[in-house]
């Protein structure tokens, strides 16, 4: 009988609520196939063998079922377990399935270093590409894979140490499960600098580090944070009797039993909720040296060099899916009897985001490629890769809460409720321009590799002369910051302008010589009507086109 009910006999009478003028759910499309921009930096930096690979993991990236499972990993975020049901201390986090769905994704597609690290020209910069678009599922869970990737050049200071982690962490194998490292087909490495007493200024820090021989320490102090507590070791700076120094440190020690990392807190984080934050004690936890003792802060800047460049990449990608969501909802809202899209001052706007997120996507597709060829020998890479992630770091992070703020307003109050995800990808924004030094550390570093490594000032002029007499905008541009350069009176008052110039200067070099909107983004923001508000652009520029460019492969 019940399978021989009639339909329902029209339209419920008393319902008010017709859903129309709404847009679709953004899902089922390719996000790598989208993104001409870079898609084109993949082939222009060295990588075109990634292309079908990174297309496998866009359409991955982009259906309903992955981006519900990043979804799932901010709603049920990690949980502190201190102690077992008989009072044992066992410092665990345990986190939602949907989290380690993602970090398995991750780390089987090479991002946590297997594929940078295979040795093949371009690896880095397919890695990058593969990071960039697997982050726009998820944020959070980038956080240990990123540290995983970096942690190998510091590692590899001391070969013994190499030779028993890095295969591990470059196994391509995810094993969330706790266990001696001698037992474990894959690992994770995080990193703990930071104490509250000093923050970015590690050569602070208290923490102690006692030679108990045979190659062993025992560290004891507190780590204001650690990123990612349930990796497998970790790289932490103490003060050793030589200064401070550089030391792995294990979860697990080898006869199985918990090193003496106490987890005192997760920290209430504006965003990244997925990901798990901690305040560690180092209650006489045993580690082991890792390059020079005295030579902590060199040898774990090797991996903060990449984590940084992971910041940019990181900052790109919310920049895109920001604006991918916005250019959907434009598509399909109607507003006055037009789309949102066909609205003129909306198009300047999605015009203008459009030209900032493909300014900071080939900047940071630039940027891998130095690291790159860095790797295999090529030492003005290598200078230019010095100079020019700091420059990248400060200003595509610090531009990324605006873009993501705007995109989010152009959805209205649909961009400010949960369910849109803007909310999420807006408290995402700030940490990329914290982590791994906020703005003035960054801008400084700039400073401080301009007078300490003169050869970084050189190949960053060879870089932006490269586009000179395309432009006269630019070129006069170039002028004027020659002329910041030169004069050295107030440099560090003056630290966040210069960067400013020279960001601009480097995105408008790539995109000269290799983009179609470059002569659009000169205009936009080196040109005599330049505005850094969204929405600010000069008369006359192409909005279509750029639009076009931007929206090429998304959902009609």
């Amino acid at each position: 009988m019940i399978s021989s009910l009639p339909p329902l006999p029209g339209p419920d009478p008393s319902s008010t609520h017709d859903v129309a003028n709404q847009a679709t759910p953004l899902a089922g499309y390719d996000v790598a196939g989208a993104d001409v921009a870079l898609v084109e930096g993949l082939h222009r930096e060295g990588a075109p063998w990634h292309a079908d690979r990174l297309g496998a993991l866009g359409v991955r990236a982009g259906s309903a079922e992955w981006l519900r499972a990043g979804d799932d990993a901010n709603a049920y975020p990690p949980k502190l377990v201190t102690h077992d049901r008989y009072g044992h201390r066992v410092d665990e986090v345990e986190f939602h399935p949907a989290w380690h769905a993602l970090m398995d994704v991750a780390v089987t597609e090479g991002m946590a270093g297997s594929l940078a690290w295979s040795g093949r020209p371009g690896a880095h910069v397919a890695r990058a590409a593969s990071f960039a678009v697997w982050s726009q599922v998820e944020g959070g869970h980038a956080c240990p894979i990123s540290m995983t990737y970096a942690a190998v050049p510091a590692l590899r200071a001391t070969p013994a140490v190499a030779d028993e982690l890095v295969p591990l962490l470059l196994s391509g194998v995810y094993e969330p499960t706790l266990a001696p490292l001698s037992a474990k087909r894959g690992a994770l490495c995080g990193m703990g600098m930071t104490e509250k007493q000093g923050g970015s200024d590690v050569r602070a820090n208290t923490t102690t580090a006692t030679p108990v021989g045979d190659g062993a320490h025992v560290l004891r102090g507190h780590k204001w944070f650690t990123s990612a507590p349930m990796c497998d070791a970790f790289l932490f700076l103490a003060q050793a009797p030589g200064g401070l120094s550089c030391f792995v440190v294990p979860r697990t020690l080898p006869d199985g039993t918990r090193n003496r990392l106490h987890l005192a807190r997760l920290k209430d984080k504006l965003g990244n909720r997925s990901n798990a934050s901690a305040e560690i004690e180092l209650a006489d936890a045993l580690g082991v040296l890792v390059g020079e003792e005295g030579r902590g802060v060199r040898t774990i800047l090797s991996m903060v060099a990449l984590t940084r460049l992971d910041c940019v990449i990181g900052s790109t990608s919310l920049q895109r899916i920001a604006l991918t969501n916005a250019i959907h909802h434009a598509r399909h809202r109607a507003v006055f009897g037009r789309t949102l899209i066909d609205q003129p001052l909306m198009r300047v706007v999605l015009a203008d985001l459009a030209l900032e997120s493909e300014a900071s996507t080939a900047l940071m597709m630039r940027l891998a490629g130095a690291v790159d060829r860095a790797e295999r020998g090529d030492e003005r890479e290598r200078a230019f890769a010095r100079i020019a992630t700091a420059i990248g770091k400060y200003w595509v992070c610090k531009r990324t809460p605006t873009a993501v703020g705007e995109a989010l307003e152009c959805l209205g109050g649909n961009g400010y409720v949960e369910e849109s995800r803007m909310p999420r990808y807006y408290r995402e924004a700030p940490l990329l321009s914290i982590w791994e030094g906020s703005g003035n550390v960054n801008a400084l570093d700039v400073l401080r590799a301009m007078s300490r490594s003169p050869e970084t000032v050189s190949v960053l002029r060879d870089e932006l002369a490269a586009a000179a007499g395309v432009s006269a905008t630019y070129d006069e541009a170039l002028r004027g910051l020659d002329k910041e350069l030169t004069d050295l009176d107030g440099l560090e008052v003056r630290a966040r302008r210069l960067v400013e110039r020279t960001a601009l200067l480097l995105q408008a070099s790539v995109l000269l010589r290799h983009s179609p909107v470059g002569a659009a983004f000169v205009a936009a923001r080196l040109g005599p009507d330049a505005s850094l508000v969204y929405g600010g652009l000069p008369r006359g520029l192409d909005t279509d086109g750029i639009l076009a460019r931007a929206s090429a492969g998304l959902p009609a």
